[in-house]
C-alpha cells in the first residue's frame, strides 16, 4: 500500500489514470493530473497549442503511428477538479485502447495515480474539504438512486456548511470568553446564562446532525434481508417475485436450494436479499443439503429482518412453529404463501401468492417499512462513521463546557473544552487532520477518481 507520507516529491508529481471502467463502451477517460500535464499531451497529441477551456478534436499519436481519433478537455490551475493543470483524453470505449493511451501517457513523463490520488489532491489544493471528498467516494459507490442523491447534497456543502455554522457559534462564544479573560478591565467576561444558551444551541445543531446518523448507515450500509421456512413453501419463488426475475430454481422436488443465494435490490436502501435452503430435519437430508441448513440459519442470524415463510394452504404445521421458534426473537415478518388456494384469511395474517402475485407488492413496502424506520425525505444530513465519532466527541466536550456553565466555573477552564470541541469539527472538514486518517479515507477510493 502506497503511503502518503514516504516521499513529499510524489505528492507533485504529474499523474495519471483511466477515469472510467475497463470494457467495451462508447467512451473510455485519461485523466492526467499535475504541472506537466500540457507538456505531455504535447507530445502524443495532433493539435498543439492547446487552449484551456476549449475541447480540441484529433489524434492522439506513437511517433507516426495513429493510436485512436478523440477529444481532449484542457483545464489549467486551478479551474480544474484538482486544482491542478489537468488533462481529459476521451478516447474510444475497449480495454486495449485506454490501455494503450494511459500507457502513452506514463512513458512520456506522468506515474499511475494511486486509488484516490486525484480527489486528495482536490482536497490539499481547496477545492474540496474533507466532507465533500468523502461524499465524492459515497457518490461513487452508492448503491441505491436514494443514497446517490443524499451524498451528492454533501457533496454540494449542506454538511461542510451546517458544521461551518456550528464552529461560528462556539468559536463567537470562545471569543467573548477570551477577550473577558485577556483584557478583564476593558472587557466584561460574558454572562453563565449567556453560555448556557450557548451551549445548548450547539448541542442542539449537533443532535440534529447525529439523529440522521441511523439513517445515514442503513442508507450506506443497506440491510440484508433473509427468507427462511422449511423445504417447498414457496421461498425461491418469492426470492424470484421480489426481484422480478427467475434467479432461484424453483421446483416441486423438496431440498432444490441447497445454498444460500443473495441479491440486491433496490428498495429506496440497498436490500440483499437472501434466499436460503429449506430448514427441515437433518435425519432427513444428505450431506450438502445439511451444510445448506446451517448456511441457512447462519443467515436468518445475521440478517436485519427475517421473513418467516409458511404454506398458507397447510397452515402452521409443527416443523413451522419449530423454525419460527429460532426466528421469533429477531426483527421479522411472517409471510403465509399459496393464498390462492384457500378460502377464508386470517384477518391478523399476511398473506401473499408467488404463483398469481398477490400480495409482493405490499411485501415489498412491509420490508422497507419494518426496517427504515425514518423518513427518507427527512434525511437531511449523511454521516458517515469517522464523522459521527468526530460529532459525539465534540458533543461531549460541549456537554462538559455546559456543566461547567451551570454551576459557575472558572471561564478559562470553560474555554479548554471549547477549544476541543473546535478541534473535533475541524476533523470533518479537515482543518486539523492526520497522514492516517487521510490514508484510511482515500484508499477506499478507486483508482482514477
Amino acid at each position: 500500500m502506497y503511503n502518503w507520507g514516504m516521499n513529499i516529491l510524489q505528492e507533485f508529481d504529474t499523474i495519471s489514470a483511466i477515469a472510467t471502467p475497463l470494457g467495451t463502451g462508447g467512451v473510455g477517460v485519461i485523466r492526467i493530473s499535475g504541472s506537466e500535464s500540457f507538456s505531455i499531451i504535447g507530445k502524443i497529441f495532433s493539435k498543439k497549442n492547446l487552449e484551456a477551456g476549449r475541447i480540441a478534436h484529433g489524434w492522439i499519436v506513437d511517433g507516426e503511428k495513429k493510436v485512436d481519433e478523440v477529444i481532449v478537455l484542457p483545464f489549467k490551475n486551478p479551474h480544474s477538479y484538482t486544482g491542478e493543470d489537468v488533462i481529459e483524453i476521451h478516447c474510444h470505449g475497449g480495454v486495449n485502447v485506454v490501455k494503450n493511451i494511459l500507457d502513452l501517457v506514463i512513458s512520456n513523463g506522468s506515474r499511475l495515480a494511486e486509488r484516490g490520488e486525484f480527489t486528495k489532491r482536490a482536497f490539499m489544493n481547496g477545492k474540496l474539504d474533507l466532507s465533500q471528498a468523502e461524499a465524492v467516494a459515497d457518490l461513487i459507490h452508492a448503491k441505491t438512486r436514494n443514497f446517490a442523491m443524499q451524498s451528492a447534497k454533501n457533496l454540494s456543502g449542506v454538511l461542510s456548511e451546517k458544521v461551518a455554522e456550528i464552529k461560528e457559534q462556539i468559536f463567537e462564544t470562545l471569543s467573548r470568553i477570551v477577550a473577558g479573560i485577556d483584557f478583564p478591565d476593558d472587557v466584561a467576561e460574558p454572562e453563565y446564562s449567556y453560555l448556557i444558551e450557548s451551549f445548548e444551541k450547539s448541542l442542539s445543531e449537533i443532535d440534529s446532525i447525529l439523529s440522521c446518523a441511523r439513517s445515514s448507515n442503513i442508507l450506506r450500509q443497506g440491510i440484508k434481508v433473509a427468507i427462511v421456512g422449511r423445504p417447498n413453501v414457496g421461498k425461491s419463488s418469492l426470492f424470484n417475485s421480489l426481484l422480478n426475475a427467475n434467479r432461484a430454481i424453483v421446483t416441486d422436488i423438496a431440498g432444490t436450494t441447497r445454498d444460500v443465494i443473495k441479491e440486491t435490490l433496490d428498495l429506496d436502501v440497498a436490500v440483499t436479499l437472501i434466499d436460503t435452503a429449506g430448514i427441515r430435519d437433518s435425519e432427513e437430508v444428505g450431506k450438502v443439503e445439511e451444510i445448506g441448513i446451517e448456511f441457512s440459519k447462519q443467515s436468518a442470524d445475521e440478517a436485519d429482518l427475517v421473513i418467516f415463510l409458511y404454506d398458507a394452504n397447510s397452515g402452521m404445521t409443527k416443523d413451522d412453529e419449530e423454525i419460527y421458534d429460532l426466528v421469533k426473537n429477531k426483527t421479522h415478518l411472517v409471510v403465509a404463501n399459496k393464498c390462492d388456494l384457500i378460502s377464508g384469511r386470517e384477518a391478523d395474517k399476511f398473506y401473499i401468492s408467488t404463483k398469481t402475485g398477490e400480495g409482493v407488492a405490499q411485501l415489498r413496502e412491509q420490508i422497507k417499512t419494518k426496517v427504515c424506520d425514518f423518513s427518507l425525505e427527512d434525511t437531511e444530513y449523511v454521516t458517515n462513521e469517522r464523522q459521527v465519532d468526530c460529532l459525539k466527541k465534540c458533543r461531549e466536550s460541549l456537554v462538559v463546557a455546559l456543566e461547567a456553565a451551570r454551576v459557575n466555573e472558572l471561564q478559562d477552564l470553560i474555554s479548554i473544552d471549547l477549544k476541543s470541541a473546535l478541534l473535533y469539527l475541524d476533523e470533518i472538514t479537515g482543518e486539523v487532520i492526520t497522514d492516517d486518517i487521510l490514508n484510511n479515507i482515500f484508499d477506499h477510493f478507486c483508482i482514477g477518481k
